[in-house]
């Protein structure tokens, strides 16, 4: 009985820890690749703060479509720290060590940021279909009840939809000795292909998370998108149209900037096993430090009043502009 206790306890490995790695074959120059990092972080934590703060301290910005642009910056926050403190301690310090705790968890955050981002996304392109289709309704449709329960549910979807995966990875069993990731953060299909243990499960429920998610939210977008052109194609006048058009410019942009990633990241894991480790680090750096940045540049130099409003903030006026 003793010997057979002693036999499961051997067989069955959890590693303590972790080895991250920083851009394969470009460590020597790490130095020099923290610069560019270290700067898109500043860039992305410093523009979701303004659009933040710009929101918060405009009353006129208290809208329905701004409300959603505060939701996208909060998660564009909450994605930029998931993954900066690691990717940093390894571009700078070389610390490359995580706990097998700690890299469930920051993966569980790094996931929910990006379904919550997706679903925020999906929000957003509703808001300009119902600003498009049925102004006169806008206000009524969209209330400060309605947008704080869409909040809500975009939290809770993301939570209940990740939370299982924790939980099954810690059910893997993992090869003894210490193990390697393929980025300086934990990504899921990254960390159950180092298990040596049936992952079918895994992949199956990861697969299930993904179209559950970014997949019926893209369609919906889609959709969304299609509506609206409908109606657009609908007015009278052309100048009209650019006009409704133009108020989904940043939107679609912030679409693609997210989804084309999204969209590259799947592709790799699931049929490039064969390109080198750099083009799957590099891809994974743009699907999670590029949004972040990007999002507020584009609804500055788009928006004309939060542009305004974040320029009265960076200048120290409380802005009390009706």
């Amino acid at each position: 009985m003793k010997s057979s206790q002693s036999f499961v306890n051997i067989s069955f490995f959890q590693p303590p820890a972790f080895l991250m790695t920083g851009i394969p074959r470009l460590e020597v120059i790490r130095g020099w690749i923290s610069i560019p990092f270290s700067s898109m972080y500043t860039v992305a934590l410093t523009g979701n703060c303004l659009i933040l703060l710009a929101v918060k301290r405009t009353p006129r910005l208290h809208q329905p479509m701004y409300y959603f642009l505060s939701m996208l910056a909060l998660t564009d926050v909450g994605l930029t720290l998931s993954t900066m403190p690691t990717t940093l301690a390894v571009l700078w310090f070389d610390h490359r060590l995580i706990g097998f705790n700690a890299c469930l968890v920051q993966m569980f955050f790094l996931h929910s940021f990006s379904v919550v981002e997706s679903s925020v996304l999906l929000a957003m392109s509703f808001d300009r279909f119902v600003a498009i289709s049925n102004p006169l309704r806008y206000a009524a449709v969209l209330t400060n009840t309605v947008i704080v329960r869409i909040g809500l549910a975009v939290v809770a979807r993301a939570t209940l939809s990740l939370f299982p995966v924790p939980f099954l990875l810690k059910q893997l069993n993992f090869c003894p000795g210490k193990i390697l990731l393929s980025h300086s953060f934990c990504f899921h299909p990254d960390v159950m292909r180092r298990a040596c243990a049936d992952i079918t499960i895994n992949i199956r429920y990861g697969l299930y998370v993904v179209l559950s998610t970014g997949g019926i939210d893209s369609l919906l977008i889609v959709l969304s998108y299609t509506l609206i052109l409908r109606t657009v194609m609908g007015l009278a006048s052309p100048r009209e149209r650019i006009r409704a058009l133009n108020t989904c410019v940043s939107h679609i942009l912030a679409v693609l900037v997210f989804y084309i990633p999204v969209i590259g990241v799947s592709m790799i894991h699931r049929f490039g096993r064969h390109l080198p480790h750099v083009v799957h680090a590099l891809v994974a750096y743009v699907y999670l430090v590029v949004p972040p940045v990007l999002n507020p540049i584009i609804y500055s130099v788009k928006s004309k009043p939060i542009r305004e409003a974040m320029l009265r903030v960076l200048r120290g006026k409380g802005s009390q502009h009706k």
